[in-house]
This record gives C-alpha cells, sequence and structure tokens, in this order.
C-alpha cells in the first residue's frame, strides 16, 4: 500500500469534500487502479477507505459499495497538543506575535487544545512572549533542557554536567570570545561571556534586553560552580563553521548534543551545546507523555535546525516558508512564512477540519 496523504494533504482534502455532505457516501464514484489509502470526507467526519480503487475524474464510475475488499473506518482529527518554536515561527520581523497568530493559538486553546512554546530562549527571555496568550500554559526553553509553566512550576531540568562544561570551554579555547554559559536563575550571572565584543553585533539586542543578566567572566570556566544549562557558540556563519566542527570532531561523543540555529538573512549562526540526548524533540516527547498525548496527536511548528526533532517526534510536523531548504526536502508540509502568520496558517488548516 502506498504511503498515506501528508497531514496538510488529507485537511485540505477534508474540507473540500464537505460539501459532498448531502450526498450517501456510496454514490462517490470510482474506478480499480492499484492498492491505494484515500482519504474521502462527509459531513464533520473524516473517512479512511482502504481499497484497491482511486476516484475517477473521468470514466465509468463505481460505486464505493460495488469495490472489493473496501473497508471503512471512522476517525477524528487527533490534534490534542500544538508545540510552537517562538524566533522565525510564531513572532514576526517586529518581534512581536501578529495578531493572526495570537488569535489562532487562543482558539486552539479554547477547544481544549494544550498549547506549548518550544524556544531555544532562556525561560526569563521567552516570557515576554509566551504573556502576550494571555492564557497559562508550559514553556519549553533552552532547546529543551529546561520545561517550566509561565507561571515558573519547574517540571524537568537537563543540565549539562559541570566537568563536561569545563573541558568543552578548554577544548574550544579559540572560540573563548565568542562563548556563553547559562545558569538555570534570574540574577546576574544566568548568562556567563569573557566579553561580548566577538559575539557580533547582530544579535546586539539579544545583549542589550540581558543586559542585567550578563556577567562577564575571564577565564569563563571559573563560572562553573554548579551545572550550567547550556554553553552557546555565537558568530557569524563563516566563524562558526570551524566551531561547528570542532564541535562534531569526536571528543564529546555520547556526552553532548550540539544543536544549531542558523538566520543566513542576518549572518548569524548560534550552536547551542547540551547534555546529551536533549533537544527540542526529546523534551516535547516527556511533556506529551506527561500529559498522556500520543504522538500521532502532536502538531509542532518549526523553522530551523534546531527544530528537527521535534518536527520528527510530532505526528503532525509543518515547515515554515522561510525556513531553509534542508528543512523543506524532508517532505514536511509547508506554511506560509512567519510574516504572513504561517502559525496562524497551519492551525487554521486543522481546526477546520476537526469536528465540531
Amino acid at each position: 500500500m502506498s504511503a498515506a496523504p501528508t497531514p496538510l494533504t488529507a485537511i485540505k482534502f477534508y474540507r473540500k469534500l464537505k460539501i459532498l455532505s448531502g450526498f450517501w457516501l456510496s454514490t462517490i464514484g470510482f474506478r480499480p487502479s492499484g492498492s491505494l489509502s484515500v482519504l474521502i470526507g462527509c459531513d464533520r467526519t473524516l473517512i479512511v477507505a482502504l481499497a484497491d480503487f482511486t476516484r475517477s475524474p473521468n470514466g465509468p464510475m463505481t460505486r464505493f459499495s460495488q469495490v472489493p475488499n473496501a473497508k471503512i473506518s471512522l476517525v477524528s482529527l487527533p490534534i490534542r497538543l500544538i508545540a510552537v518554536d517562538i524566533d522565525g515561527t510564531l513572532i514576526d520581523s517586529t518581534l512581536d506575535i501578529p495578531a493572526g497568530n495570537l488569535q489562532a493559538l487562543r482558539r486552539a486553546h479554547e477547544a481544549g487544545i494544550k498549547i506549548v512554546l518550544v524556544t531555544g530562549r532562556r525561560h526569563r527571555f521567552a516570557m515576554p512572549v509566551a504573556e502576550q496568550l494571555g492564557f497559562e500554559f508550559c514553556l519549553i526553553s533552552s532547546n529543551g533542557a529546561i520545561t517550566r509553566s509561565t507561571t515558573g512550576e519547574l517540571f524537568h531540568a537537563d543540565m549539562l554536567p559541570r566537568d563536561v562544561a569545563h573541558r568543552l570551554c578548554e577544548h574550544m579555547i579559540e572560540f573563548s570570545g565568542s562563548t556563553v554559559l547559562t545558569f538555570d536563575k534570574e540574577t546576574r550571572g544566568a548568562i556567563v561571556v569573557e566579553r561580548t565584543d566577538e559575539l557580533g553585533t547582530n544579535i546586539q539586542r539579544w545583549i542589550d534586553k540581558n543586559r542585567m543578566y550578563i556577567e562577564e567572566v575571564s577565564p569563563i570556566t571559573t563560572a562553573l560552580v554548579c551545572d550550567p544549562v547550556q554553553a552557546m557558540f555565537c558568530g557569524t556563519v563563516e566563524r562558526m563553521k570551524p566551531a561547528e566542527a570542532r564541535l562534531n570532531d569526536g571528543a564529546f561523543a555520547g556526552q553532548i548534543n550540539v544543536l544549531k540555529t542558523q538566520y543566513d538573512h542576518r549572518d548569524l549562526c548560534i550552536l547551542d551545546v547540551l547534555r546529551y540526548g536533549c533537544s527540542k524533540g526529546s523534551a516535547l516527547a516527556r511533556w506529551a507523555a506527561h500529559l498522556g498525548i500520543p504522538r500521532s496527536h502532536v502538531m509542532a511548528i518549526g523553522d530551523n535546525y534546531n527544530d528537527i526533532e521535534m518536527l520528527e517526534f510530532a505526528g503532525f510536523p509543518f515547515v515554515m516558508a522561510n525556513a531553509s531548504e534542508d528543512l523543506k526536502r524532508n517532505g514536511w508540509p509547508v506554511t506560509l512564512d512567519n510574516e504572513a502568520c504561517g502559525v496562524a496558517a497551519a492551525i487554521g488548516e486543522v481546526l477546520a477540519g476537526m469536528p465540531r
């Protein structure tokens, strides 16, 4: 049997076929054509029909009831949890959530769907965005290292072991001016750097907004009095190429996970180093399990390399139109870009197909 249609294709097909709600299913015609899994819709229910047929645009019509080995089962669109990345996905170039995305997430919340924002930002730096939604929910921050509610309740923390972080900083001494350590606290020293001048002018706004939390320590290893949340290496795309190669040279195999976020139009590359096995995907899987929601009932929307594990986990993954071509090659449905409320467009497709 051939692969089933993608979630977005299925939903669009369902919406188109809602016009058939005034007809009996047995009046829909098909013709034999080899094994195929077909989704057809009638009123507010999705019907999965597994048989040897396709819809016939021309020629003789065969009633569904006459198709041999036809099997029908009723299913509903199963979205119970929506996971959304922030930068490049939920927010636009003004760094705020567009009205369309706000309305879509609030509508999903009102429909009983759980919402989780999944971001590479620190929890505190993500909160001004989270607070715009106007309701309490879970926030997965630091690329999956921290899972905490918007009211501050900690669910899980995946810290980078202090000894690993110390050896990592020494291993990456050539990039000490691009190194950032983050700690799970909300005071000065939550962010530690040796200096800010090498981090690049392209993240100057991040530096300005986090100034009260940044502490300059040299050498940076002296700040490792406890396990950090993560290490980060930040700079231009070209500057970070040798840094990425160094991080992946095998010296820390089985000890760290390296996640990349890259914005070519800003000439910015961020390499986040977390505890081995930690990612947005692992954190989302843990949170979904806590809620009792299987991955097939999870929708995820993202735009960058650090979203890949999250998109791979979700049963309904969506990629932003502004995502890199590398992500689009995975065959995931592509929604609109972040300037055109791509999050709202993807959620709108799903909610339009759900029974009411």
